[in-house]
């Protein structure tokens, strides 16, 4: 199913390196390797395939959220008016998107299963510093369904900060919804939005991911 597709590409798009002797690696081989060991992870752990989400969300922040490139992402979702934030605001939303993004994704992440994925070649010049990764694989239906990451190279590796899904970027889509939410109520009213959408989303079961849209802001 697309959802389970959808995952698998939010949850693994987070992850770069995870040791140092490995900051060579190739970003097209290191999505390889990464996303083969989280889903041998999920698919091993019994909490995770029942929906446990205090298994999930481990995971989550064991293998995934240490090596995002969060300010990156959180940067370019706000658009212009991260430039405007002041260093406070700019850590409250960055905690607060966060947090969004795991509470959103975790109760997909049980659906996991064993999926093919063919990847394109990678075509980079060797010193570049931001590159995109594409691949593809096939649904339900029959349908190929192509997806893609953007990789921004680190002194400690490289880091995914972008995820492309049937030609929609996942930071585009929230830097749509962050921008209305910025014009209505200011840097401020979009913090407290999405740490109002947090705290609903911890007092309820994990939710099922069936979209690349990013979920209503509203308070």
């Amino acid at each position: 199913m697309f959802k389970k597709i959808l995952l698998t590409l939010l949850a693994l798009s987070s992850i770069a390196m995870s040791a140092p002797s490995m900051a060579q690696e190739a970003p097209d081989k290191m999505i390889r390797r990464i996303t083969e060991e989280v889903m041998t992870a999920v698919q091993e752990n019994r909490k995770v395939q029942s929906g446990d989400r205090r298994a999930i969300q481990s995971i989550i922040e064991e293998k995934i959220l240490p090596n995002l490139d969060f300010e990156r992402t959180t940067a370019l979702a706000a658009g212009r008016y991260w430039r405007e934030a002041t260093p406070d605001q700019k850590q409250r939303l960055e905690t607060e998107f966060r947090k969004l993004l795991i509470y959103t994704y975790s109760g997909a992440m049980s659906q996991l299963n064993d999926q093919k994925i063919e990847y394109e070649p990678f075509r980079a010049d060797p010193a570049d510093t931001d590159v995109e990764v594409f691949a593809h694989t096939v649904n339900t239906r029959g349908e190929p369904v192509r997806f893609g990451y953007r990789l921004i190279k680190r002194p400690d590796g490289w880091k995914v900060y972008d995820v492309n899904v049937l030609g929609a970027w996942m930071v585009q889509a929230y830097k749509d919804s962050f921008g209305a939410q910025i014009r209505q109520s200011g840097i401020d009213g979009l913090i407290k939005t999405l740490a109002d959408k947090n705290a609903r989303l911890a007092a309820n079961p994990p939710a099922k991911v069936e979209s690349v849209q990013p979920p209503p802001l509203k308070p």
